[in-house]
């Protein structure tokens, strides 16, 4: 018997060096082939070839097959990449740069205290130049990287000032900026924190900690807010770091499972928990993913924590990075992530792409069933579903349309170009006759909006002459067509209360930066109102009834229902 086993041994050893040969064998046999073909046509195309951009290209398309988050990151993106992926500090003014159709650079944005504010620039100036360079008809990203540099160092900027319409040149010393993860907290009424979290990049569960304890030298909090709605992640540490000032120590909270060993890993909470019995709702949509959705996954298992809003996006990957040569990065998915429950919330299969190449959404046969702590029933494979849903209302298209133009964000420049001051944000409010003149600025600017009925009908009338249909029906669509183009200010005035609160909140913006935009929108948005509700102290019986499943709220989003415990 014992010559069996070692007989096998031996076999099972030979077959996996054989198989590593193998694959050994066909890498470097691709590579090869890569490389001459990559040297004959930068050699021998008719054409002069730039052979790092064909290279580029080549990499990326590789990668395409795979899935969108792994890339390939040259040297010149490795700063762009740190900001987007890993620190939220750089050199450089504190502003937001944004570039029109029409080729303009302006600054959309200003963040309180920082260079750019410093040095009186405002919202809606108009940069020409930087350090004697024109950026007209630059991509937004170049200018932004033109602008950053080492702290202290100074940048010369051409300025078409918003305000006086003049020309006039402007030196800016470059501060260290920081841009925290924790974006906005604040104390409710009725003992209630809220705290807003971007992202989740180098430092954020300190930022939580410390925004937690702030709120409590304010007074003894009742319940919280954690609000990760449009957080696409970040750091997978930084989410189990945040879950453990929520849970216990000895607590599982994710499982990342790879390929290889390197990437099988269980985190668990591994310190005391600052506050293990505090009511807590957490806000998500479908732009919370990653890192958001580790969190509001976990906490969901543990039956610790109320989730509510919108399904998340549904990314369970795990991403590592790698150095290439010559000072390139690859970032590439390496892992899955699984919840407390063994869920994974991945909601589109890279593996298996349709006709047009793109990731199939998993089926809702193949979604399994895994249970809460207390047993309620929630579902793998298609992001993680709130406890309570609130359903997202739509943005009406005249108001997606008057963002994409800039149309508001312009309006709001020009009122804050003659208005020098306005009540506190929480306060402020556009009077009827504002918005008449708003609605003038819009014929001033010349602003066309075309309806989907408007669409539709210019679609009809194409098909009619196509078709060479009665002259007379033509023509009874052209009245239409007049009737639907003139109702424009009516569309404008149904749409009134949303484009309203849009332009209140950008107009707020220019005197009270964005901690402003969010004073005014924590009193107006109806997922914080609702959590708000949740966790008042009367309400307590009500939150414990979600989190022990009671009722409609024992099934979470569950395959071709629509969610038991929605509202």
């Amino acid at each position: 018997m014992k010559r069996i086993i070692i007989f096998l041994s031996f076999g099972l050893l030979l077959t996996g060096f054989t198989i590593v040969k193998q694959d050994l064998f066909e890498l470097g046999k691709n590579l090869e082939i890569f490389a001459a073909l990559y040297r004959q046509v930068s050699q021998h195309y008719v054409e002069p070839v730039d052979a790092g951009a064909l290279m580029k290209t080549g990499i990326d398309a590789m990668l395409e097959e795979l899935d969108p988050y792994t890339e390939f990151i040259p040297e010149t993106s490795l700063e762009d990449f740190r900001l987007k992926y890993v620190n939220t500090q750089y050199g450089g003014l504190g502003a937001r740069i944004l570039a029109k159709a029409n080729g303009e650079i302006v600054i959309a944005e200003i963040f309180e205290g920082f260079a750019a504010h410093k040095a009186g620039l405002h919202v809606g100036d108009q940069i020409l130049a930087i350090d004697g360079r024109p950026v007209q008809g630059k991509e937004a990203d170049e200018v932004s990287r033109l602008l950053k540099g080492e702290e202290g160092s100074r940048v010369q900027l051409r300025i078409n000032d918003s305000k006086t319409a003049t020309i006039k040149e402007v030196s800016v010393v470059r501060d260290n900026i920081i841009q925290p993860n924790v974006s906005y907290a604040n104390r409710l009424p009725h003992g209630i924190g809220y705290i807003k979290l971007d992202k989740f990049l180098n430092g954020a569960a300190d930022e939580v900690h410390q925004a937690l304890t702030d709120l409590r030298e304010q007074g003894a909090l009742n319940g919280l807010i954690l609000d990760l709605r449009n957080n696409g992640g970040g750091i997978l540490q930084e989410s189990v770091k945040i879950i453990n000032l929520f849970v216990n120590q000895g607590e599982k909270v994710v499982v990342q499972q790879g390929k290889e060993q390197d990437n099988v890993f269980t985190y668990f909470t591994s310190r005391q928990s600052l506050l293990p019995n505090l009511p807590l709702v957490v806000l998500i949509n479908g732009n919370s993913a990653s890192a958001s959705e580790i969190v509001a996954g976990a906490l969901q298992d543990l039956d610790r924590a109320i989730i509510l809003g919108e399904r998340s996006f549904g990314k369970g990957l795990v991403q590592q990075t790698y150095r290439l040569p010559y000072n390139n990065m690859l970032k590439v998915t390496v892992a899955k992530y699984y919840t407390p429950s063994g869920r994974c919330i991945q909601a589109l299969d890279y593996a298996h792409k349709d006709k047009d190449g793109k990731a199939i959404k998993v089926n809702d046969s193949l979604m399994a069933e895994f249970t809460t702590r207390v047993g309620r029933k929630v579902y793998d494979g298609n992001g993680v579903f709130p406890d309570i849903e609130v359903a997202a209302k739509k943005q009406p298209a005249v108001l997606q349309a008057l963002v994409k133009q800039f149309l508001l964000a312009d309006y709001a420049t020009q009122y804050y170009n003659h208005h020098e001051n306005i009540p506190a944000p929480g306060l402020f409010r556009l009077t009827d006759a504002d918005y008449a003149d708003f609605l003038t600025f819009l014929k001033m600017k010349q602003f066309t909006y075309s309806s989907r009925s408007e669409k539709l009908m210019r679609h009809l009338k194409t098909s009619i002459e196509e078709e060479g249909l009665s002259v007379n029906l033509k023509d009874e669509l052209t009245s239409l067509e007049n009737k639907l183009l003139a109702n424009d200010d009516q569309i404008l005035l149904s749409a009134k209360a949303e484009v309203k609160m849009q332009l209140e909140k950008e107009i707020v913006s220019r005197y009270y930066f964005q901690k402003g935009k969010f004073t005014y929108a924590e009193k107006r948005d109806k997922d914080i109102l609702k959590a708000q509700d949740i966790l008042q102290p009367e309400h307590k019986l009500a939150y414990q009834e979600v989190l022990s499943g009671k009722g409609r709220y024992g099934i979470i989003g569950k395959p071709g229902v629509h969610l038991a415990s929605s509202e």
